[in-house]
């Protein structure tokens, strides 16, 4: 016999409650779980500088997966590049590479997020700037050692 006693009615009013509390958040919004444009932009800007440089590779990128333009989307890259795709992991030396092998390394499922990304739902921490779920990261690659100058690039590719 099972030391433990499950109690149908607790385990119902706790289910009960968390399908309350999620009906609430889904149907009443948060605004703990909300952010707007200008709060990414700000995020961005704290943990990276340079926010306003940020709009027109993010453009492109979602652009070019919307098309299936693996050449901007390789120009868009910093090599060498991890990809993981295919339950294996790529090291991309170049933007050659990357565009010859473009079907294999970018899934259709990872093109259509991309896609159809919206700044507001981008997630923003130390590491750069994260699309699609995780799909895809943005970060700002510095030019020099000093990195009084940088560029933003796509980092990772994780599909």
């Amino acid at each position: 016999m099972s030391r433990y006693t499950i109690c149908p009615e607790a385990s119902m009013s706790r289910l009960s409650a968390a399908l309350l509390l999620l009906g609430a958040i889904l149907l009443g919004g948060s605004s703990a779980l909300t952010q707007s444009d200008s709060d990414v932009y700000n995020r961005i800007e704290e943990l990276h500088g340079d926010a306003a440089s940020f709009d027109r590779p993010l453009r492109q990128l979602v652009r070019a997966m919307r098309s299936g333009d693996a050449e901007t989307i390789a120009g868009l890259a910093e090599y060498p590049l991890t990809v993981k795709a295919n339950g294996e992991t790529y090291d991309v030396e170049n933007a050659e590479d990357f565009i010859d092998n473009f079907d294999d390394l970018v899934t259709p499922e990872t093109r259509r997020a991309v896609g159809r990304q919206q700044y507001e739902d981008l997630f923003v921490n130390s590491d750069g700037v994260m699309m699609a779920g995780g799909a895809v990261w943005m970060g700002a690659v510095c030019d020099d050692t000093a990195c009084e100058a940088s560029h933003w690039a796509i980092i990772a590719i994780n599909n």
